[in-house]
């Protein structure tokens, strides 16, 4: 069984296959060519969450590979009646032979993959992680900047509730770059994750300042100020619409920078950015396909070198 709860399932070695592997996956992602390598599996997308890319990347990974769909939500199953997280995933593990999780309570991940004995995936668990958003992040910047050594990144936003940003951190901090966190102080990175992540080595900045490090960004990754995540929404309010960046902040930066979201954007990225050669976040959000295609396949057994030329 291969669970991917937290990036610290995957050795840099693991990550490094996983990437190399959804580069050979691009042209069955597209559609260009069909690799039946999971014909008679059965995917179950358990989403407690709303989604949309997390979800139907999965689901096109997953048929791309011949495999099936069982697509879970709790408006309108059991668990509307009561019925515990441990029993509905009890019932899953005899309907499917790997499932993908999202789910508000940060551990839920985990707790599914003790109850059950097929692969767990973790596609976010309230303000914990978001595994598999992070190997796409990292296959999207190996594609534009072919490693990651002395790459500078920055984090924007809201680094406290974000789980694509602690994912990432954490990822990026095992590949030697230097990592710029750019947030208000209501929403800084938590100082645990600061910790682990200088104890890597990693060259770490903290600052609330957007526009005087564009220009020495290699990627900039921009987050959505979470209100779901927010107990009280005059907090919220203080913060929302903080950082935005448009076309013309872009004036002076890198040749090769890049700009990416884990998407929904709000308003942190004008639509006038859309069109600059910068712009990175729509194929940020296709890069999921072939990603997951290729962690379909390690948590199936299925070895992707083998079968494909």
């Amino acid at each position: 069984m291969n669970d991917l709860i937290t990036m610290d399932d995957l050795t840099n070695e693991e990550i490094i296959k996983l990437l190399d592997d959804a580069k050979k996956m691009l042209p069955a992602a597209k559609g260009d060519v069909y690799l039946p390598l999971l014909q008679g599996k059965v995917l179950a997308n358990m989403f407690f969450e709303n989604s949309t890319r997390t979800r139907m990347s999965f689901e096109t990974a997953m048929k791309r590979l011949g495999g099936r769909v069982l697509n879970f939500t709790s408006a309108g199953s059991s668990v509307a009646k009561g019925e515990t997280l441990y029993d509905t995933m009890q019932m899953i593990d005899g309907y499917s032979d790997v499932a993908v999780i999202r789910h508000p309570r940060q551990g839920a991940a985990q707790y599914s993959a003790d109850a059950v004995k097929i692969p767990i995936l973790n596609a976010g668990d309230g303000a914990g992680n978001h595994p598999t958003q992070t190997l796409l992040d990292l296959f999207t910047i190996r594609e534009e900047h072919n490693d990651f050594e002395n790459l500078n990144i920055m984090l924007v936003g809201d680094l406290r509730y974000g789980r694509t940003a602690h994912s990432l951190s954490h990822a990026l901090a095992r590949f030697n770059v230097n990592l710029t966190l750019v947030s208000p102080e209501a929403l800084k990175m938590p100082k645990e994750i600061v910790d682990d992540l200088l104890s890597l080595g990693c060259n770490v900045i903290e600052t609330d300042e957007l526009n005087e490090n564009i220009k020495h960004s290699d990627v900039i990754y921009m987050t959505r100020i979470q209100k779901e995540r927010f107990p009280d929404e005059d907090e919220y309010a203080k913060v929302s619409g903080i950082y935005k960046i448009s076309e013309s902040n872009l004036v002076g930066s890198k040749e090769n920078m890049i700009i990416m979201h884990p998407l929904p954007r709000v308003s942190e990225i004008h639509p006038s950015v859309d069109s600059t050669k910068y712009a990175r976040y729509f194929q940020q959000a296709f890069n999921g396909i072939p990603t997951r295609m290729a962690l379909l396949c390690k948590s199936l057994g299925i070895d992707i070198e083998k079968e494909v030329s």
